[in-house]
């Protein structure tokens, strides 16, 4: 669906297999360069693009090895890195951008979502200044050119990001987040849940599962929404500015959900 907002195929582009979490350290770290390989001999590549987690594709975190290892395979190869912080950027999942806890450095990185700060559309596009050859204006969408936005966008970066506080706050929520969905899991018999800072996901075998649970858990006043390739997990994304008290209403509203799609819980709670 997503790839169909085009309007027309998307050519030139070789898609390769994201962090695998059953491969053990080794395979995590061969396999980016054998699968870029591959894609090689239909010719040079341009530039890889990454999510460092995945969001639309079901809340799936690479690891930062297989990160590490991907970023050193395309610098031997002359081939740009992009990565797409659109949704995991501005903090959500702790520092400011995603990939500072791996250890990288992209070439380009696209930004949106969180960066107005207040709800406003608004998109950057950060590169190094050697593959910056733009002319003014040259480069634009619809996203860019709001001046509340960068009113907002500003200030937000004062506000929030002028100490570590925010990533802080962030992460130790987000460890509530992921135990409590990961008791969830357990009493329910679903598989572990997928995250890190305030981006979770909680996938379902059955099919259908997760818009009944989205349904539920809106009938108590949560607002849900579902990712993966067959809308197989439910996404937690709460606000970074989410109150102290608010996540544990909103994720007992979401066991509630999850026991009334899943039947009766298979563990003493």
């Amino acid at each position: 669906m997503k790839r169909a907002g085009a309007g027309v195929p998307l050519p030139h582009t070789v898609p390769v297999p994201f962090d695998d979490p059953s491969d053990d350290d080794e395979r995590s770290v061969a396999r980016p360069a054998r699968s870029l390989d591959d894609a090689d001999e239909h010719g040079p590549l341009a530039a890889v693009v990454v999510e460092t987690v995945q969001g639309e594709g079901g809340v799936n975190p690479a690891r930062p090895a297989w990160l590490r290892a991907l970023v050193s395979w395309a610098r031997e190869h002359g081939t740009l890195v992009v990565v797409d912080d659109i949704q995991m950027g501005c903090g959500r999942t702790g520092p400011f951008f995603s990939f500072e806890s791996a250890g990288i450095v992209p070439d380009i990185v696209c930004l949106s979502k969180s960066i107005s700060g207040y709800g406003t559309p608004m998109a950057l596009t950060l590169m190094r200044p050697e593959y910056d050859v733009w002319k003014p204006g040259e480069h634009n969408g619809t996203f860019r050119g709001y001046n509340p936005a960068f009113v907002t966008g500003a200030r937000a970066l004062e506000v929030f990001w002028s100490d570590g506080a925010l990533e802080a706050r962030t992460t130790a929520l987000g460890e509530r987040v992921g135990r409590a969905l990961a008791g969830s899991a357990r009493r329910y018999g679903l598989p572990a849940p997928r995250g890190r800072g305030l981006v979770w996901g909680l996938s379902f075998d059955r099919p259908g599962a997760t818009g009944e649970v989205c349904g539920a858990a809106y009938r108590r006043g949560l607002l849900l929404e579902t990712a993966g390739p067959h809308d197989e997990v439910v996404k937690v994304l709460p606000p970074l500015t989410v109150t102290d008290e608010q996540p544990a209403d909103g994720l007992g509203n979401l066991d509630e959900a999850v026991a009334s799609v899943a039947g009766r819980r298979t563990l003493a709670a």
